[in-house]
């Protein structure tokens, strides 16, 4: 490496006479992880009164701390899918990696998320008189999403992130969720982000919402517990990536408040996993993401672990992650390799995550951009 790029890989490599040697024995060496839906301005507990109760102030803290978190664990790229609530406070935590002033990965970030009036994310179970504001910022039309696009531009955000569906409910295996914007509506915002050369995310865990991001042209659906025969087709042609996010939904099951949410929430995760593999067999992209904050900054990867259980191999995974991942990033040749001319993300692990997959909850090194942030073998 020189400066934060790297210029040489091999068994053996030309090196100045002065050059620092890293000596990590023989761990596997590996790019930097990509985690593309996290959550920094969340944490464990109940994140309706979190983001009630707490100040954007010591919101924007614990976003600091969960992105260290995140980069000690071996993430060195994610895209934050939402403050859910803190405005574009994002920007300024974005910033402040980029600037060198404080430790976290690189960041695609999206300010608050949108959302319509009464939908996924808005108070909706509060006492209405106390006015209690929505987690995301309200649009309820495409004159509307398209001013709202422009103003999460204006105050930083790198591309949009839109709830899609919501609320789930569950009926004799089939997923029931009713959408919030229509094609045309998404189309339009598809079409405003497009315009400085930016792109859309959308929260989207069925039909027909699913369908009418697909048809709109979105970078990612997220969640994605269950896409039609032509949602698949679409996202195949068009190479729209699904992200699962496992291990947040079997992390609400494993806390559950009650043994028969805790049977409900186990139910949706297995009937995911099906249509997860029925995915994978239609060709469906894949990119890996957690939905990590409600459950603890840097114990994502355990997100591997999962999408190998339900289906994917191993190197399939890594290459979603890495490949797919830089890609949905925006960040190809950029990340994702060890090559000449890349940046120098580079972690070790303690074995071959390509026969053992879980050795990724195991990174033993960290570098970003050629900084030596972990290093656990000194």
């Amino acid at each position: 490496m020189q400066g934060d790029r790297i210029v040489e890989v091999g068994a053996s490599v030309r090196r100045p006479p002065a050059a620092e040697v890293i000596d990590l024995g023989d761990s596997t060496l590996m790019p930097g992880l990509i985690d593309v839906h996290v959550h920094l301005f969340l944490h464990p507990g109940a994140e309706d009164l979190q983001t009630v109760e707490e100040s954007v102030p010591q919101r924007t803290i614990i976003a600091l701390l969960a992105a260290r978190d995140d980069l000690m664990a071996g993430f060195s790229a994610e895209r934050d899918m939402g403050t859910e609530g803190a405005g574009s406070a994002d920007t300024a935590v974005r910033n402040a990696i980029n600037h060198g002033e404080i430790p976290g990965p690189r960041l695609r970030i999206s300010g608050n998320a949108v959302d319509i009036l009464g939908g996924h994310e808005d108070a909706n179970h509060y006492n209405p008189e106390q006015h209690v504001l929505s987690n995301a910022t309200y649009a309820n039309n495409a004159a509307e999403l398209v001013a709202v696009i422009r103003q999460q531009f204006k105050e930083g955000a790198d591309f949009i992130k839109i709830y899609e569906t919501g609320a789930d409910s569950y009926r004799d295996g089939h997923l029931s969720t009713p959408f919030q914007y229509t094609e045309a509506e998404l189309r339009a915002a598809v079409e405003e982000a497009a315009r400085t050369g930016k792109r859309v995310a959308v929260h989207a865990t069925g039909e027909p919402g699913t369908l009418y991001a697909a048809r709109a042209g979105v970078a990612s659906v997220d969640h994605a517990d269950q896409l039609s025969d032509e949602t698949m087709r679409i996202m195949r042609e068009k190479q729209i990536f699904a992200v699962p996010t496992f291990t947040i939904s079997e992390y609400f099951a494993d806390h559950a408040a009650s043994p028969v949410q805790a049977e409900r929430d186990h139910r949706a995760l297995d009937l995911h996993a099906q249509e997860f593999r029925k995915q994978l067999a239609a060709g469906v992209p894949m990119a890996v993401g957690s939905d990590v904050g409600p459950f603890p900054h840097g114990t994502q990867a355990r997100e591997f672990n999962l999408m190998v259980k339900y289906g994917m191999t191993p190197l399939a995974a890594l290459q979603a992650d890495l490949l797919n991942g830089a890609r949905l990033l925006g960040w190809q040749d950029q990340i994702g390799a060890l090559k000449p001319g890349y940046l120098a993300d580079i972690i070790a692990v303690p074995g071959d995550p390509v026969s053992d997959i879980s050795v990724l909850q195991k990174v033993t090194f960290v570098m970003k951009g050629g900084t030596v942030y972990r290093h656990d073998h000194q």
